[in-house]
């Protein structure tokens, strides 16, 4: 019998954003200080929206894929680009719509993620969706050449069924909002496996200061990387420690690196886009600090922009943009590190065990082990104590870095 269809259009401030514990709720440390909700809406503006789509339509075919859209303004997105760049660590994978974000330096309307063979179909739905949403340029000419990225979901998901849809993108789209975001098993992140573990969606923030300004850094991944040997988290080995139910290498030990993980990093600090390429750049060294080598399948593609100038995008025959000096970036370049790690081990922390496709299953991280883990080896900081109603983070005892109880109060 056909088992129902689950179709979830999770808005971003949704009481879904609440359904899983983070990273630091079950005592993982991080460096650098979050903003108020640890995530990529932490940058003024930025909105996030999911499809999650969950079926078993027959015996023989299990659907666990999705769509996740970042609007980097929001609703003016469709109109309004941002200075942008983008990086391959990797190549073995697809972001379309590169070529003239490299030769313009600017991100025109969202940053779409969802799985390998449906990229094609979510980068035309996102054009009729701008055709809907904005206007045509002062010639009258309709265009669009979207940046929708992939990570292979097939191990759970039926992923030759095409069951991603231009309506699933729409949905994604105009689902999008601000505050907090939901992890894990949503959006193009429902069916995807980081190091041999159930993953998916995460994300995280840092404010960094540069001279007397404060600026925020988010980063949103879908990851779906990595071996389990090379697991590494607050610099404990953990992939050596916790070695069950390893989904690829488990049978075949020579298995390489055959996962992808796409970074989105955003930020509210005026920079051109020859400096945002040197930014996301800097994402390879947070996905490092996991355990990633990038091996030769993975695909790791990194997209970053600036919400900052908004009238030096102008169609203008003279615009005026500010940025921060060369000398100046360093804070910006932790911050994305910094987030970068945590965004990762977020989505992990917060997937949840899965069956899929062919009877295929990943399991989670199993939280208890996790915390044993890093009490071994002297890196397990106190959960983060349930704060103030009127503040939206507390700090953990141990370490006194800031974290995140709050998100999904």
């Amino acid at each position: 019998m056909k088992t129902a269809i689950l179709v979830l259009c999770l808005c971003a401030a949704s009481a879904f954003a609440s359904a899983e514990p983070r990273a630091r709720d079950i005592g993982v440390p991080f460096d650098g200080t979050t903003g108020p909700l640890n995530a990529i809406t932490d940058v003024a503006g930025v909105t996030v929206g999911f499809t999650t789509l969950i079926e078993d339509p027959d015996a023989t075919h299990s659907v666990r894929t999705g769509v996740t859209a970042i609007l980097p303004r929001g609703t003016l997105s469709a109109d309004k680009p941002v200075f942008g760049g983008w990086f391959s660590l990797n190549g073995n994978g697809e972001m379309t719509g590169t070529t003239w974000l490299e030769e313009s330096g600017q991100l025109e309307g969202p940053v779409m993620l969802t799985n390998t063979h449906s990229v094609g179909i979510v980068r035309d739905a996102v054009i009729a969706w701008r055709i809907r949403q904005g206007h045509p340029d002062p010639s009258g000419y309709w265009w669009s050449l979207p940046v929708a990225a992939e990570t292979w979901d097939g191990y759970l998901n039926d992923i030759n069924g095409f069951h991603v849809r231009a309506e699933h993108a729409m949905a994604a789209l105009d689902a999008a909002r601000g505050g907090p975001v939901a992890e894990g098993n949503v959006g193009g992140g429902t069916g995807m496996i980081c190091h041999e573990f159930k993953c998916g969606t995460g994300t995280a923030s840092r404010v960094v200061h540069v001279g007397k300004a404060a600026y925020t850094v988010g980063v949103l991944v879908q990851s779906n990387y990595g071996r389990r040997d090379t697991l590494r988290i607050a610099g404990v080995p953990v992939g050596h420690e916790l070695k069950q139910h390893q989904v690829y290498t488990e049978d075949t030990p020579e298995q390489g690196d055959t996962g992808s993980i796409i970074i989105v990093v955003a930020t509210d600090a005026p920079l051109l886009p020859h400096q945002l390429k040197r930014v996301v750049k800097r994402a390879a060294l947070g996905l490092a600090r996991n355990g990633s080598y990038a091996g030769n399948g993975s695909g790791d593609i990194f997209v970053a922009f600036s919400t900052a100038n908004l009238e030096a995008v102008a169609d203008a025959p003279l615009n005026h943009a500010s940025f921060v000096g060369n000398d100046s970036l360093d804070p910006i370049f932790l911050g994305t590190v910094e987030a970068t790690e945590e965004a990762i081990v977020n989505a992990m922390v917060a997937a949840r065990d899965m069956k899929g496709q062919d009877g295929h299953y990943a399991l989670a991280i199993p939280h208890d082990q996790l915390r044993a883990v890093l009490k071994r080896y002297q890196r397990l900081s106190e959960p983060c104590p349930t704060p103030p109603a009127h503040s939206p983070r507390a700090v953990t005892r141990t370490t006194g870095r800031p974290c995140l109880a709050a998100a999904h109060d």
